[in-house]
């Protein structure tokens, strides 16, 4: 035996070893990037240059807009996702954004657009968005081997956090330098590179499980959207406080360029910087996150309390370092907890169900969204931007008590997680009590 051989091999990351799931990471990485950055540059230009009274409400209404469709074609989109092919579905997605935005540029094109195309791109967009998001995570077991989804979850939640950073930097930047135009341009481009990398990628065959002996006859088979969630009490209830936390955290995508505008009197750097900070520490938080000790509810009502206390620093200290590293602070704990609860989801819920479930997530947990933006654009507009964070900051508490007096998945979500994917139990898999505790041993 040489000493080749006793040595062990190191793995490359999973994006470079399996190129087919690393084409479709990148494809979204773009996809996000491009949303991201067009919902900063508009917000940035309805704030800065194309509305003079009512710029919160300009601004809020935009970002409702933005968040509306993934709320609205929920249902739509777990049938389409269920029922077609998912290489298909990302495709589509991609290159139907990219021909919208295309036109958005060419409207753009020499002159400053009617408010309402803005609205009318975004609205196409998120829509694109609202399918391209869950099909991709629900493909991720067609595009990974069983011992690695959990390394796909927490890439696939990584793209968040680098879109929010790319998007931060350029969004107000490209703005301020080109236009409309320019910012519809470049998104555009960014679309149909991820429409045709999709189109490059061959996706494994869903393979069907038969029921094992003494099964019931329904295990296995999709149900209706009120079953998904009806059938895992412990994850309704989780949801149910990360919804009520987003009203307030969400809001931070409104607040940002008010904050800009009207404490700081900066221009779009600031928006840039500011912006940057929130995705950066996302994206440490998406890194880190499988390293953070606690149980999901516990640790979740943790990061809660910390995001509270970043936001009334914000509120107590006006200055655009201070404000960019409360952002951080506050980026890092939303990147712990995706990162945490989605991998216990993708464990905990039957494989027959994950269209349905994932679909219902992306709506409960952005059904806040639009609510949030027409609700802190219409204070903005009544309210210094200071104290708007301080609202967020109180709106936090009531969810972190919440969710901190939550038990964890019980015995009976585990036992109807593991009915679900009729299979011999494979030797990565983690056990009932690791499962339960989120990684705690």
């Amino acid at each position: 035996m040489t000493a080749t051989t006793l040595r062990p091999r190191r793995r490359l990351p999973l994006v470079l070893r399996n190129r087919a799931f690393g084409a479709v990471w990148l494809g979204q990485v773009l996809t996000q990037a491009a949303v991201r950055m067009f919902q900063v540059g508009v917000s940035w230009w309805l704030v800065a240059y194309a509305v003079d009274a009512g710029r919160g409400l300009a601004s809020g209404l935009f970002m409702a807009v933005s968040t509306l469709p993934a709320v609205a074609l929920a249902p739509v989109v777990a049938r389409a996702v269920s029922r077609l092919a998912h290489r298909s579905v990302l495709r589509t997605a991609a290159a139907t954004a990219g021909a919208a935005v295309l036109l958005l540029a060419l409207v753009a094109y020499g002159s400053a657009p009617p408010t309402v195309a803005a609205y009318a791109a975004t609205l196409v967009l998120a829509s694109c968005q609202a399918f391209f998001d869950p099909c991709l995570t629900t493909s991720v077991p067609e595009l990974v081997d069983d011992e690695d989804i959990e390394a796909a979850t927490g890439f696939e939640l990584s793209t968040q956090s680098l879109a929010s950073l790319g998007g931060a930097l350029l969004g107000a930047l490209v703005v301020d330098a080109a236009g409309v135009a320019g910012l519809a341009a470049g998104c555009a481009a960014a679309y149909l590179a991820a429409a045709l990398l999709v189109t490059t990628v061959r996706f494994r065959p869903a393979v069907a499980q038969e029921p094992q002996d003494g099964a019931e006859s329904g295990v296995g088979t999709a149900r209706g959207l009120r079953e998904v969630l009806a059938g895992l009490p412990a994850i309704r209830k989780i949801l149910v406080c990360f919804t009520a936390a987003n009203l307030f955290t969400t809001a931070v995508f409104v607040v940002i360029p008010l904050y800009t505008k009207s404490e700081l009197g900066d221009g779009g750097s600031t928006v840039a910087l500011l912006e940057a900070g929130l995705g950066t520490g996302t994206l440490l938080g998406s890194i880190t996150g499988a390293r953070v000790p606690g149980r999901p509810t516990r640790l979740g009502a943790c990061l809660l309390a910390v995001m509270a206390a970043a936001f009334t620093v914000a509120y107590l200290v006006a200055g655009r370092l201070v404000l960019a590293g409360c952002l951080v602070v506050a980026g890092w704990c939303v990147g712990v907890i995706g990162v945490r609860f989605v991998a216990l989801f993708q464990r905990l819920v039957p494989p027959a169900d994950k269209p349905g479930f994932f679909a219902v997530m992306q709506a409960v947990l952005g059904a806040s969204f639009p609510a949030a933006s027409l609700l802190f654009g219409l204070l903005g507009d009544h309210l210094p931007a200071r104290t708007l964070c301080l609202i967020q900051a109180a709106g936090l508490v009531p969810a972190a008590i919440a969710l901190a007096l939550l038990r964890g998945p019980s015995a009976d979500d585990r036992e109807r997680g593991q009915a679900g994917v009729n299979r011999q139990p494979h030797p990565s898999d983690p056990s009932p009590e690791f499962v339960a505790t989120g990684g705690e041993r």
